[in-house]
């Protein structure tokens, strides 16, 4: 949240904590990127997706900062993780039979928990859950944030691994094979508050890692790790808000020694980075990022910024990025690439955690359509429930069209109109 990305994705920006640039990056002494962009108007689609509100019911309004996709339980249906934090607890839609999906907690007493991964750290064919903790989702400068990984036994029951604590709040964990020696390590990103950190952590076996620290700055929301620069070595992109405004790249030499530079930054102290996620979105092979800028926790009165929307930082190889505005959103969240209509074009769908709620036309859930060619025309899919701030998208139902699952973080009025955990099906083909 920036419950991130994507991303997402994460719940923390600004100082709430929910939170090119030409080839080689750009500084915060760049020109800023353009707040307007020439499309045409936005274009109403909101009967194309049919929204379900799924899981269990709680009188209270939601909290929820992050959702992923994942065949949990390998049935070959997908299910639902999801972040509670009036629970402290991550829960489990499983989705079985099709089209039906239950809910139950897999783990509680995880304090301020924003963000879950499942990946299989120990080779078992288990899925396993990484755990990102900030401890508290509002502004605190203790060191309370931890990390969990969540061990699979193969049935769905999980034992607790206590990987980190007491250090500033943790907002993302990732899994990448960081120093070329087949264990998974860890990308961390800490939000902290005025005290932050990206690591990076060695996998030593037997559920001990050796933290080293990238950055010491506070803010940051998302980490991600692929190969960036198409040399082979899984590099670390990071996203950190605050008063930075920046997205780092940390290129690996392939034995986790880790070069850095900054992709992007903004002169505006106040754009409110949200999340980043990659994704190819001109099918050249190369990841790219999608980035949103749309945070409103450190506003009393969270609503338009005219300088919130989604970019794509186009990955040009060897490190080169070349900075393209999409178009304009309030209060955007969480972009994630999915080619909505199954035909390999990636559009970029996001939500707005932060709009003009008291505006009955004001957008929650859009897309920006691609026509193939990378020009992007914005098309609202809703717009309620409202203070979406994560999302995720795939086939859920076999039908081949990707449907879309969101959370809603429900921190400022008006409390209606809201959404726990919504899936967004596709009533027909566009």
């Amino acid at each position: 949240m920036p419950l991130p990305h994507s991303r997402p994705i994460f719940l923390l920006a600004a100082a709430a904590a929910l939170a090119l640039l030409a080839a080689g990056g750009c500084t915060k002494s760049a020109p800023e990127a353009p707040i307007s962009v020439t499309r045409t108007e936005a274009i109403e689609d909101t009967g194309r997706f049919k929204p379900e509100e799924v899981g269990d019911h709680y009188d209270i309004n939601p909290w929820m900062s992050h959702v992923c996709i994942v065949d949990l339980d390998q049935d070959g249906l997908p299910d639902i993780l999801a972040c509670d934090d009036h629970l402290n607890a991550i829960v489990w839609l499983r989705q079985y039979p099709k089209g039906k999906f239950t809910e139950s907690i897999l783990a509680d007493q995880l304090p301020g928990v924003v963000h879950v991964e499942a990946v299989d750290m120990n080779h078992t064919g288990h899925l396993d859950l990484l755990v990102a903790c900030m401890g508290e989702v509002f502004p605190n400068n203790d060191k309370i944030g931890s990390i969990y990984i969540l061990e699979n036994d193969g049935h769905q029951h999980f034992s607790r691994h206590l990987i980190a604590d007491h250090i500033a709040r943790v907002t993302d964990v990732q899994a990448a094979d960081l120093d070329g020696d087949g264990k998974l390590d860890l990308a961390v990103g800490q939000f902290g508050y005025t005290q932050g950190e990206i690591r990076w952590m060695r996998n030593l076996g037997n559920w001990r890692f050796e933290s080293h620290i990238l950055l010491s700055l506070p803010g940051t929301i998302n980490v991600c790790c692929a190969d960036m620069t198409g040399h082979g070595h899984q590099d670390i992109v990071a996203l950190v808000s605050q008063q930075y405004e920046e997205i780092y790249l940390f290129e690996n030499d392939g034995s986790g020694n880790f070069t850095n530079k900054v992709l992007f930054g903004s002169t505006n102290e106040d754009y409110g980075s949200s999340g980043i996620s990659l994704c190819d979105i001109n099918h050249d092979g190369r990841p790219d990022i999608l980035y949103t800028n749309g945070d409103g926790f450190a506003y009393a009165d969270p609503g338009l910024r005219p300088w919130h929307g989604v970019q794509w930082l186009e990955n040009l190889g060897n490190g080169f990025f070349k900075y393209h505005r999409i178009g304009n959103l309030p209060g955007a969240y969480s972009p994630i690439g999915v080619s909505l209509d199954g035909n390999g074009v990636m559009d970029i769908v996001c939500t707005s955690a932060f709009n003009t709620w008291t505006n009955p036309k004001a957008a929650s859930l859009v897309v920006f359509k691609n026509d193939g060619k990378q020009n992007f025309t914005m098309h609202i899919l809703a717009h309620e429930p409202i203070e979406q701030i994560s999302c995720a998208a795939a086939d859920l139902d076999g039908s081949g069209l990707p449907s879309i699952v969101s959370c809603g973080f429900e921190g400022y009025p008006p409390f209606e109109r809201m959404g726990r955990i919504v899936i967004w099906r596709q009533s027909h083909k566009k």
